[in-house]
């Protein structure tokens, strides 16, 4: 092949790229908690390449919490939330928010956990007395697990909102909290140094015990004008969610990603994530969880069949 033959096909080649990129279509993303491995879906597809071909460019805005995530969609300012507390979308759209349900996110709460310092007396939630327990933001999946713990045991607690992760282990390490809350990976360190002790897990909320804790969301109008751009969206996380954990490729992304080893990412995934609980076809627990709203107070009455018809609008496959 001669030179002037080589330049020609370069030629072509970077023009059918630049194509392709300006074909691309661009969604904004809220993801609550960055890098936890349900929450991780959208970034690991995106590392290994699964939107692009589904000619998608995302834009990923991490967050403290489900909270902050429906606000940025209800708001507009972006097209989809990822990992939104159910409760807090329930009690969201029962108040006439413009936010539609289009998967589930995360099934069950085994991977949330509850802790102390080690120094503490606490054994116990019945322990925590008048003192204070953490949840991430309000309307997320631990403001509900929280809420449903205190109403469950009776407790005094006094629920206090305090971020992501890295703020909520400053704030018990420090004192200022008495129970923080986490998932893994994070406060798998602290764990295995003695640093914490844990006390109670998400499944412990009877209410949200293998039932939908988190959803995919999106905003009604982003639904309604970019419905094409979306329903390819959920085909893109579908195929990463298979490629999590069928490549050992997704786990090499997943660890660059978070800057920690394969290992430690293998074993959070293989301990606290099954691949079913990541499932976003079906939204377990429906009747209960429409049900336990109403007894949480996220809802005034239970929503009827054409209003769950009219939130949850999950793309075909």
């Amino acid at each position: 092949m001669t030179e002037r033959m080589t330049k020609s096909l370069t030629s072509v080649v970077l023009g059918l790229l630049l194509i392709t990129s300006a074909q691309a279509d661009a969604l904004k993303l809220a993801v609550g908690q960055r890098g936890t491995w349900d929450t991780s879906v959208a970034e690991i597809g995106q590392r290994g390449g699964i939107f692009k071909k589904h000619g998608l460019d995302l834009e990923i805005l991490y967050t403290q919490g489900g909270g902050e995530t429906q606000q940025a969609v209800i708001s507009g300012s972006v097209d989809i939330g990822v990992a939104a507390g159910v409760m807090g979308v329930l009690g969201a759209y029962s108040k006439g928010a413009p936010v539609r349900v289009i998967g589930s996110e995360m099934t069950g709460a085994a991977e949330m956990f509850f802790y102390v310092p080690v120094s503490s007396p606490i054994r116990s939630l019945k322990d925590i007395g008048t003192g204070t327990i953490a949840y991430s933001t309000n309307g997320s999946s631990t403001h509900g697990v929280v809420t449903a713990l205190v109403k469950q045991y009776d407790l005094k607690a006094k629920p206090v909102a305090t971020g992501a992760q890295a703020a909520t282990l400053t704030a018990v390490m420090s004192g200022q909290i008495d129970v923080g809350w986490s998932a893994p990976p994070f406060g798998l360190d602290q764990l295995e140094q003695g640093q914490i002790r844990i006390i109670a897990i998400g499944n412990d909320a009877t209410v949200f015990k293998d039932q939908t804790v988190r959803l995919l969301i999106a905003n009604v109008q982003a639904l309604a004008s970019r419905r094409d751009a979306i329903t390819r969206f959920m085909r893109a996380y579908r195929e990463t969610i298979d490629w999590m954990y069928a490549d050992r490729a997704a786990i090499k992304a997943y660890a660059e990603f978070m800057q920690m080893p394969e290992a430690k990412a293998t074993s959070a995934r293989d301990r606290f994530f099954p691949k079913v609980a990541l499932d976003p076809d079906n939204v377990v627990g429906l009747d209960v969880i429409v049900r336990d709203a109403v007894t949480l107070k996220y809802t005034a009455a239970p929503l009827s069949k054409e209003q769950l018809a009219e939130l949850i609008q999950i793309p075909p496959r």
